[in-house]
């Protein structure tokens, strides 16, 4: 799994780091996400999943890889 996110088209709502905080965060000046890694840890696969599906701008892709 590969995790990349568009910054421009974030919105800062905040649900990818309340699903999976291990590999989300947000920007202190703007609340724009910034992706801790690109690769999750195990086990938080279904989260990142769940935070690119439910992110309100489509800002978060995963692929498999």
């Amino acid at each position: 799994m590969k995790i990349t996110v568009d910054e421009d088209r974030c919105c800062g709502a905040g649900q990818c780091v309340l699903l999976a905080p291990d590999v989300f965060d947000q920007r202190d000046e703007d609340g724009i996400v910034k992706l801790l890694t690109a690769e999750p840890p195990t086990g938080t696969e279904g989260a990142v999943t769940e935070a690119a599906v439910v992110c309100p701008t489509g800002a978060i892709r995963v692929d498999d890889a």
